[in-house]
């Protein structure tokens, strides 16, 4: 039994400041990292520490993100149990969504991370990744897809979302809950949500290429910002109001842009389904389908933007496209 531990940076590696300048920078490796955690050697579970690179996770790339899944596969085609990335929380949800996407492996891939960096007092860093080492090496943990571990919990990537800017219990899965808990130190799976086929690899370079924009309604919205959208993007991710409503004035252009790109309907609100057919005013759910716009579900607009983007890098298109984002909403 092994686990690989592969770190890009974040808070959680944040323990210096640079001369003249305020706040943490990263500098923290993945073997001070591991020092650092009270009963990690404990475990007897051998870790294979990989510095991949030292970032704030805002400004990871999809792309980066996809080499560590590379690495990480690699790491379990090569006999590992295994695998642990820790990140910057800011994107974590996205990290591991797209990340399980893409993800062949029974072997759980975890992420994790830290809300308060190793200078302040009471760091959550040691403590998160001791549990998604914990996580990583259960057993129970396998064929459950990509992991999130925070704060004791274990939620699914699909579902994670982070919730607050600041609290330590900011990760949550608003539709469904966390898929476990560490107690005691055991990992207890309470749920076991059913794997969906992961997506074929996508040619790195074709991905860079594909832009998907996000735009959020907000009351009074004019949709100036709309304007020559189609000119540099591909795809469109909306995230309307309540069950996938926006204001009227902006229906007509929503359709117009449908008729040109896939535009994908979510909800701006946090956690629940945009709905299909309940509300039938211009600009509600029903109208935005019959103008063209795609179902998002309960993808959240950021989780609907990752997809829509690898599907499109993919080359799908129409009905093809509706019915693979059918797979994942």
């Amino acid at each position: 039994m092994s686990i690989v531990l592969i770190t890009l940076g974040g808070t959680i590696a944040m323990g210096g400041v640079d001369a003249g300048r305020p706040g943490v920078v990263t500098r923290l490796t993945g073997a001070d990292l591991t020092a650092a955690v009270p009963g990690l050697a404990d475990l007897g579970v051998p870790l294979d520490v990989r510095d991949v690179r030292a970032v704030p996770s805002a400004s990871l790339t999809y792309r980066q993100v996809l080499d560590v899944v590379d690495v990480a596969s690699a790491a379990v085609a090569d006999g590992a149990t295994g695998v642990v990335v820790t990140q910057g929380t800011d994107t974590l949800e996205e990290s591991a969504y797209l990340a399980d996407l893409v993800w062949r492996h029974p072997a759980p891939l975890v992420f994790t991370g830290a809300m308060r960096n190793p200078t302040l007092a009471g760091p959550d860093g040691p403590a998160n990744l001791l549990a998604a080492v914990r996580v990583a090496a259960a057993p129970a943990a396998c064929d459950l897809g990509v992991l999130a571990v925070m704060n004791d919990e274990v939620h699914a990537a699909r579902w994670v979302r982070k919730t607050h800017s600041t609290s330590t219990a900011t990760f949550a899965s608003p539709n469904a809950g966390p898929v476990g808990h560490v107690i005691e130190g055991a990992v207890r799976v309470l749920a076991r949500p059913e794997r969906r086929e992961p997506l074929p690899r996508v040619d790195p370079n074709r991905l860079d290429a594909t832009r998907v924009a996000l735009y959020t309604v907000t009351l009074d919205d004019d949709g100036l910002l709309l304007g020559g959208i189609t000119e540099g993007h591909h795809g469109l991710v909306v995230a309307g109001f309540g069950v996938g409503h926006v204001p009227a004035d902006l229906a007509p252009l929503l359709g117009d842009l449908a008729a040109r790109m896939p535009v994908l309907l979510t909800s701006r609100s946090g956690a629940g389904s945009v709905l299909r057919r309940t509300y039938g005013a211009v600009g509600s759910e029903a109208d935005l389908r019959r103008r063209g716009l795609l179902d998002g579900g309960l993808l959240d607009p950021y989780k609907g933007r990752i997809l829509l983007r690898l599907l499109l890098a993919a080359g799908l298109g129409g009905e093809a496209l509706d019915t693979a984002l059918a797979r994942f909403r």
